[in-house]
């Protein structure tokens, strides 16, 4: 497995195991990062929803905590770019679902699978509204891969928009993925892609 693609496992998924270190003198952004994770890691060791059949209810429990942290909206904003502006409110709402949904539907299903990973805390940048979160995932094999969080402030609540895993954006990721098929193609063609891949994910998870 690819340290970008483990970095992503654990960005959305927070799948990780103790024991997870936190400097003494951690900011607010980092703090409510780490309780997000504390709050993942409670729903993958809950012993009630690791019963046969507690899959599904697993899965939204974990997405309630992931969305309370993550704002997708507007990380699809930042996705689309200058795209963003030519759509009207109804694709832009549109678009968002299906970012939100693919993006957690492609992962969560390998939460499980990940857990034995540990994330170290390092220090959060603050420059006004908006933090950046360094931490480091520390694999099984004792490979570290850096992972920083680009945090926006929201009232008293801090939020996720982007993720940099090895120096590598997810937004920047995705946009040059989108602008690619948008200019090549069109923005229907995109939807049209993330829906059929919409379909396919569904029709995975009824399959098991």
């Amino acid at each position: 497995m690819s340290r970008f693609f483990l970095g992503i496992v654990c960005v959305l998924a927070f799948s990780l195991s103790s024991p997870i270190a936190m400097d003494a003198h951690a900011g607010e952004a980092l703090v409510q990062a780490k309780t997000t994770v504390d709050k993942v890691i409670e729903l993958t060791k809950d012993p009630n929803l690791k019963k046969p059949g507690k899959a599904r209810e697993r899965r939204l429990a974990i997405r309630k905590v992931i969305d309370e942290r993550f704002d997708f909206e507007e990380m699809a904003k930042r996705s689309l770019s200058v795209h963003w502006q030519q759509r009207t409110a109804q694709e832009r709402r549109e678009f968002t679902s299906l970012f939100t949904d693919l993006l957690e539907r492609s992962y969560m299903r390998k939460i499980e699978g990940y857990n034995e990973e540990k994330i170290i805390y390092i220090d959060e940048k603050t420059d006004g509204s908006y933090a950046v979160v360094r931490t480091k995932i520390v694999t099984r094999r004792n490979v570290e891969v850096p992972i920083d969080y680009r945090m926006l402030a929201k009232g008293p609540i801090w939020e996720v928009y982007d993720v940099s895993i090895e120096g590598v954006s997810l937004v920047n990721n995705y946009r040059s993925q989108f602008s690619k098929i948008i200019r090549t193609n069109s923005y229907a063609e995109l939807v049209r892609r993330m829906k059929n891949k919409q379909e396919e994910e569904l029709l995975q998870e009824k399959s098991k």
